[in-house]
């Protein structure tokens, strides 16, 4: 994904949703925005994600979700549940979830951002957001994949996502 050069912005801090809008915008991204929530369209290595931000300024929240476009079937729940689990305890910042309800599979994490002068993100702040979400969702991709359609136990796909990737600088 790249770092984007500071002097491309016009400005150092922005509210939340206006920097991750500008920040979509550099990178070409198709996003769409209304008031307090964005959502842009992003393609991986593994598959396009669908990345979603809500700013919920009462709490001075900033709610952040990558969706790598993994449907779980009802009769897959358990195995994906306890994959999570794994996988979850990987991650420094964030973590997976399955919607129960639709069976979506997400990452999520969210910023506190709160300021004297009103909420604001800076440039640096909305590539940690964003691009840690891709990171996490394409090292990931691999092991929910194993359990869903390869056959794996949870630990064997973690195990296998992982040796497969350690070659990679």
């Amino acid at each position: 994904m790249g770092m984007l050069d500071e002097a491309e912005f016009d400005r150092d801090a922005a509210a939340p949703i206006d920097m991750l809008e500008t920040y979509f915008a550099a990178h070409g991204w198709t996003h769409e925005r209304e008031d307090d929530e964005i959502v842009a369209k992003v393609k991986g290595s593994w598959t396009q994600y669908e990345l979603r931000a809500i700013w919920r300024e009462d709490d001075g929240v900033l709610q952040f979700m990558g969706f790598p476009d993994v449907r779980v079937p009802e009769e897959r729940r358990g195995l994906v549940y306890e994959t999570i689990g794994l996988v979850n305890e990987q991650l420094w910042i964030g973590h997976f979830e399955l919607w129960s309800s639709t069976g979506i599979l997400l990452f999520r994490h969210a910023a506190l951002i709160d300021g004297d002068e009103g909420a604001s993100l800076t440039l640096a702040q909305a590539e940690l957001l964003v691009e840690s979400a891709i990171d996490e969702c394409e090292r990931f991709y691999p092991v929910f994949q194993f359990v869903l359609w390869g056959g794996k136990t949870p630990s064997e796909a973690i195990a296998a996502a992982l040796i497969e990737t350690q070659g990679e600088a």
